[in-house]
């Protein structure tokens, strides 16, 4: 490693995203970086949440810069990485993507190409602005844990379709359409839960879910617009609340969730705020930028323009 680390890029790869293919593919991107002159650092992590032990490291280290290759569950690692190191503040810190997920699902609310000569060309023009960030206390294993997020915070059916997805994914069966076959999967599965919501210090809502989005990217699920009207850095996040539905009423609204009208079928709130607490009865699964976590009861509050981002012009 060169000891001057001004402006040289920590380049975190997670050659398992993509069903391998980050890893097949990491040839071709570095060629790419090389090709452009990029100054950088390359690591590759080794399992789940090595990521975030990287990202600490590597920003005691100097770091200022990230690239991150891999899918929306890396992204949300080196995130997580900035918020947990504390050397400076998290703003100070610039992020890039070049994704290789199976849902490339962070990207799309910035306009971001999954071509791979398109990415690095954004990189290297480096516009950013500052984003929100998300931060969820949940249960796991009988006992509160945290992570950030920034993209999107799922429970419910929700959860239950992002577990069965990552399953597929520990297996290396990742493709595009996997999610919609797990979300068919799961109807015959899930039951909805008596569950209380409540959002600043509005009344509290009670009624039985189906599933609940919490946005502050707009897409999941590998192009699903669930919070349509979601805006990264406008200090709110947008909530999508499904009321209990039918399977039938499920299957004939999934068109809803890819062209964004979801918000206009009888059993859908849209709500909006910066702090979000929820129970439920039995307990239910929760999701964020598609890593399972854990279940409910949950609290999330938004922490405003605080992870800076490199995004392509809107």
């Amino acid at each position: 490693m060169e000891h001057n680390i001004n402006n040289q890029w920590l380049v975190i790869v997670n050659p398992n995203a993509g069903a391998g293919k980050c890893g097949r593919d990491w040839g071709k991107i570095s060629h790419l970086l090389d090709k452009q002159q990029f100054r950088y650092y390359s690591v590759f992590t080794k399992g789940p949440l090595h990521a975030i032990e990287l990202v600490v490291n590597f920003i005691e280290k100097g770091f200022r810069k990230i690239i991150t290759v891999g899918g929306d569950g890396t992204m949300n690692e080196v995130v997580n990485g900035i918020f947990k190191q504390q050397n400076v503040p998290t703003t100070e810190i610039t992020v890039g993507m070049i994704s290789v997920g199976i849902g490339n699902d962070w990207v799309r609310t910035f306009n971001i190409p999954i071509d791979y000569e398109k990415s690095v060309d954004i990189l290297k023009k480096e516009t950013t602005i500052l984003q929100d960030a998300g931060l969820i206390k949940y249960n796991k294993d009988s006992k509160q844990e945290e992570r950030y997020f920034v993209n999107m915070a799922g429970l419910g059916f929700d959860g239950l379709v992002a577990q069965k997805t990552n399953f597929d994914k520990s297996r290396r069966r990742g493709n595009p359409l996997m999610y919609l076959k797990n979300l068919f999967a799961s109807l015959f599965l899930y039951k909805s839960a008596d569950s209380t919501i409540k959002i600043d210090n509005n009344k509290a809502l009670d009624f039985r879910l189906f599933s609940i989005g919490i946005g502050i990217g707009r897409f999941n699920g590998g192009g699903m617009e669930q919070v349509p009207s979601a805006r990264p850095d406008n200090g709110v996040f947008d909530v999508t609340l499904i009321k209990e539905l039918s399977k039938w009423s499920v299957l004939f609204s999934v068109r809803r969730l890819f062209n964004g009208t979801i918000g206009q079928h009888k059993k859908v709130v849209t709500l909006s705020g910066k702090e979000i607490s929820i129970d439920s009865n039995p307990a239910i699964l929760l999701e964020a930028d598609g890593e399972s976590l854990g279940y409910s009861p949950i609290k999330v509050r938004i922490v405003p323009k605080s992870v800076k981002v490199i995004i392509n012009h809107l």
